[in-house]
């Protein structure tokens, strides 16, 4: 039914829709929850390293409960399957969450406590969604190029997703065009229209795509905690993949999750254009990789491509470093600056694209060892190992920023914006005021978070790649001689 041309060819269109919306979602509350905290609650640095406590205790409690998750999608039996009823509850619940955690007043520790509710909520809610969503490619098709196609075109629609946000977010929030003259205000109803497109977009998925329900017809097994860990420790690629792409996550998230944003304001001012156009620019390469992965994987074998996209990486880097200590704070070096930004996020996106690839690769190998797909389960380790590592990115953004003491500025900036907010100070007064703040960072404070941003992700991005080659052992040519022998076993049976 799914290898049908005219199933195929929708399908390759309204399942990547599905996800511009969710990446949008995923975006604002991931790369900007912990800037709107900065520069908008003014937090004490115990205050703020609760706030961190919690990130980090929630996203690993919600890397934890990913493969409960896929157990539990697995043993779902309705009649739309067992990925679209979780794709509808955690759509729905998680925009709800999305708007209650921008449009707060509450400020000190009563927002301390609110957040902790309300980020262990998106937890649970994104979960829901995430597993059920990126779990239904196995069962969209088996053969190798087709799920390439599919893989890469969906992390092309994510990233227009993750774009658009990244690239209207800071424009909107941020200095003079920031709506209702403050973050505080922009931030709580640009949370409000992300959180009503997500679900439109999730339409797309919901009603246009058929997948494989043939596993409905069993008699679903109850939730395991020894099936979940018999299924990972049993899979030794499984178990390299856990390692490799972790450390993959930390050195690609590292700029996005706020590092970023900060060094480019405390440099080159505190507009949102400028981060924008750094973070927009910075990924705008990795949409022709997306596009292309498809013919590039035909041309070279993923191994040696990797090598290729780390050269590429370590280049943008080198450019980033020297943009940030040799050249002048001007236009000229801003373009050095973000062009670095371009090449690394280049090769770290090629990167992303390809252990998503391994990772669902080891559904057929798991297959022909255990005679169980168990893709859910499986496929649940990507958004597990993503979270695992954006918890430790979290606790790495919020040490460089005590290290660097960039939380005696951004207090001060946060006052400024709530004043705003108040009406006890008018927004041409704050710019001027913020103006004078950005005036005060130290050569050392702008170092500390480029080293963040550039030398951090390279030493993790090198561990993954040499991991990589050394370890994963599921190229292009023993993927194709494992779905043979399924395919043969299937014949005899």
């Amino acid at each position: 039914m799914i290898n049908d041309p005219k199933i195929k060819k929708r399908n390759l269109w309204f399942y990547p829709l599905g996800t511009v919306g969710r990446d949008m979602m995923y975006n604002l509350f991931t790369n900007f929850i912990l800037l709107f905290i900065l520069y908008t609650k003014g937090l004490t640095d115990a205050q703020l390293g609760v706030v961190t406590a919690i990130m980090v205790g929630a996203r690993v409690f919600d890397a934890l409960n990913d493969p409960i998750m896929g157990n539990i999608i697995e043993r779902t039996r309705t009649k739309w399957g067992k990925f679209k009823p979780w794709l509808v509850a955690g759509i729905l619940s998680t925009s709800v969450v999305i708007y209650l955690a921008f449009n707060t007043d509450l400020t000190g520790w009563n927002f301390v406590i609110f957040f902790g509710v309300i980020y262990f909520m998106y937890s649970i809610t994104y979960t829901m969604n995430d597993i059920s969503y990126w779990g239904m490619i196995p069962a969209l098709s088996t053969d190798g190029a087709t799920r390439d196609l599919f893989t890469s075109r969906t992390t092309l629609f994510a990233g227009i997703g993750g774009t658009l946000a990244g690239l209207l977010i800071p424009i909107f929030t941020t200095g003079e065009n920031a709506i209702g003259g403050s973050a505080n205000i922009a931030y709580g109803r640009i949370a409000l229209v992300i959180a009503v497109l997500a679900p439109l977009f999730m339409l797309f998925t919901l009603f246009g795509v058929r997948e494989n329900r043939d596993d409905q017809a069993t008699p679903a097994t109850p939730v395991s905690f020894k099936k979940i860990a018999k299924t990972i420790l049993g899979n030794d690629q499984l178990r390299w993949m856990f390692l490799i792409f972790l450390f993959q996550q930390i050195g690609g998230s590292l700029v996005a999750g706020g590092v970023g944003s900060s060094f480019v304001y405390f440099r080159y001012g505190y507009e949102g254009g400028y981060y924008s156009l750094f973070s927009t620019i910075g990924v705008a390469a990795t949409a022709l990789l997306m596009i292309f992965y498809p013919v590039l994987s035909k041309k070279f074998n993923r191994k040696k491509f990797l090598g290729i996209l780390m050269l590429i990486a370590i280049a943008g880097y080198a450019l980033q470093i020297i943009a940030g200590l040799l050249l002048p704070a001007d236009m000229f070096g801003f373009w050095v600056l973000t062009a670095g930004y371009m090449f690394a996020n280049l090769g770290q996106y090629g990167f992303y694209l390809i252990m998503m690839i391994s990772i669902i690769n080891t559904v057929e190998y798991n297959e022909l060892k255990t005679g169980l797909r168990d893709e859910a389960i499986i496929t649940s380790m990507r958004p597990f190992i993503t979270k695992m590592g954006s918890a430790l990115v979290v606790a790495l953004t919020s040490l460089t920023y005590v290290l660097t003491r960039v939380t005696s500025l951004t207090n001060q900036i946060s006052d400024f914006e709530s004043m705003v907010s108040k009406g006890t100070l008018t927004e041409a007064e704050k710019i001027t005021k913020i103006a004078g703040v950005i005036s005060q960072v130290e050569p050392g404070q702008q170092l500390g978070l480029l080293l963040a941003m550039t030398l951090i992700p390279f030493v993790f991005t090198g561990l993954s790649y040499l991991l990589y080659m050394k370890y994963y052992k599921l190229d292009e040519q023993r993927y194709d001689e494992i779905c043979a022998e399924l395919a043969e076993k299937k014949e005899q049976a």
